[in-house]
């Protein structure tokens, strides 16, 4: 009998080697991604990362907890009590800040059988997005800006004259609303686009550096808000204080379960997924956007491809503060109606916060919807979990910085976490253009 030989596949051939079970691949193919040292893996690893540093901040600074560990060789229970009320302490912090930025379990339940509470059962959640709206809007201008390798910290100032172009457009005029409200959002982008265009210009065309230019500007801006309100037809009539007028009803974002529910969320949200969408078309689908990303990555490749520099540059700033202007409105019309001589300035500075959203969400339009989410709820629960526990809203910013921390040092993340390298080299730090 003649011996058959094996079957072998020709060199050359395209057949894919069988690997095992589908189930198994597939498995191997999961634990490969999400062992990886992808981004998206190191954002949400600094996120945990975060919370485990701030977890360990309640515990060495509360008392009960300090406390329990002096006790721990006293009795022989000691050490296991230390360690319950540390986990106690702990998970009652993290506790507070969901159930004042998400929803409190028990109250859902006690809604969802009832159907009755639902104004208190929602008002976390509508106060995480109310604080979340204008700083995805902001944030992604400041993103734009970001993925064309210019750094734009002037955003809080362009949402100041945003929210003052669309406060005196909302006040000042007296329009039926299906014209009124577009005029409106229109004023505060172009109060923005104005405010971003000066130090677009200065870079273009001079070389100043868009940093000291847009931090500059930002104090300009805080000036002429108080001139705003205190000096100019725009102060609120009878009015000694730097109070502005008070939008008109036709102007503003309505809340979007109405007013009798409580609930401040606002049409402001459909505003938000607007600019979402809109980014997201502008960075991945148009020519423009390709050129953004091209002087980002590459300066010198954009010149030699015919990349006007200059125009990108006064186009960049048009663009991200006419969104931060946008931002400032959106804030102004969905929450108070009106602009005093603090509005935006202090720990309200969305546009500071915008930097930090930014980075962590990478500089993508839907990395920023959930970065800003975070920063909301943390903010928002911070508040509850003061009230609840006693320990400081200071934490709540401790959290964010450790986060941010941990985002702008993926070496530091790969190492604790031994990552290895990403499957695939197509996702990279949009930020790559800023001095690289």
């Amino acid at each position: 009998m003649s011996e058959i030989a094996p079957a072998e596949i020709p060199q050359g051939s395209n057949e894919p080697v069988d690997e095992g079970p589908v189930w198994a691949r597939r498995t191997s193919a999961l634990w490969v991604r999400y062992t990886s040292s992808s981004p998206i893996v190191i954002a949400a690893l600094a996120v945990f990362l975060g919370l485990v540093f701030g977890a360990i901040i309640i515990a060495t600074t509360t008392p009960a907890v300090l406390d329990a560990w002096r006790s721990i060789f006293h009795h022989w229970s000691g050490l296991p009590v230390a360690i319950k009320v540390t986990f106690d302490n702990v998970g009652s912090a993290y506790r507070a800040i969901f159930t004042g930025s998400v929803v409190d379990p028990q109250g859902f339940w006690h809604s969802l059988t009832t159907g009755k509470g639902w104004p208190n059962t929602l008002t976390p959640i509508s106060e995480t997005f109310t604080y979340a709206t204008p700083l995805v809007i902001v944030s992604i201008g400041v993103g734009i800006a970001f993925q064309t390798g210019l750094f734009n910290i002037g955003a809080n100032g362009q949402a100041v004259i945003g929210g003052i172009a669309g406060a005196a457009v909302g006040s000042m005029l007296h329009l039926p609303t299906i014209l009124h409200l577009p005029l409106t959002l229109l004023g505060g982008i172009a109060g923005g686009m104005l405010c971003g265009a000066l130090p677009g210009v200065l870079k273009a065309y001079t070389g100043a550096h868009e940093v000291i230019v847009t931090l500059m500007f930002n104090y300009v801006t805080y000036a002429f808000l108080l001139y705003a309100v205190l000096s100019t037809p725009f102060q609120q009539p009878g009015q000694s204080n730097d109070i502005g007028r008070t939008m008109d009803p036709s102007a503003i974002l309505a809340p979007l379960f109405g007013t009798k529910s409580g609930l401040r969320v606002s049409y402001g949200v459909f505003v938000a997924a607007a600019v979402v969408v809109f980014a997201w078309w502008l960075l991945d689908r148009s020519s423009m956007g390709f050129d953004f990303r091209v002087t980002g990555a590459n300066p010198a490749a954009a010149r030699a491809s015919g990349i006007n520099g200059r125009r990108v540059i006064v186009v960049v700033f048009l663009i991200s503060g006419g969104l931060a202007g946008l931002a400032g409105l959106v804030q102004v019309a969905s929450t108070t109606h009106y602009i005093d001589g603090g509005f935006l300035i202090g720990n309200a500075g969305i546009g500071f916060t915008a930097i930090t959203v930014a980075l962590l969400g990478r500089n993508r339009p839907m990395g920023i919807v959930w970065a800003s989410l975070l920063f909301a709820a943390l903010g928002v629960g911070g508040r509850n979990m003061q009230a609840s526990t006693g320990i400081p809203l200071d934490l709540a910013t401790v959290i964010q910085s450790a986060i941010v921390l941990f985002v702008a040092t993926p070496v530091l993340v790969k190492e604790i976490f031994r990552l290895r390298a990403a499957p695939t080299a197509t996702v990279q730090l949009a930020t790559k253009g800023w001095g690289s």
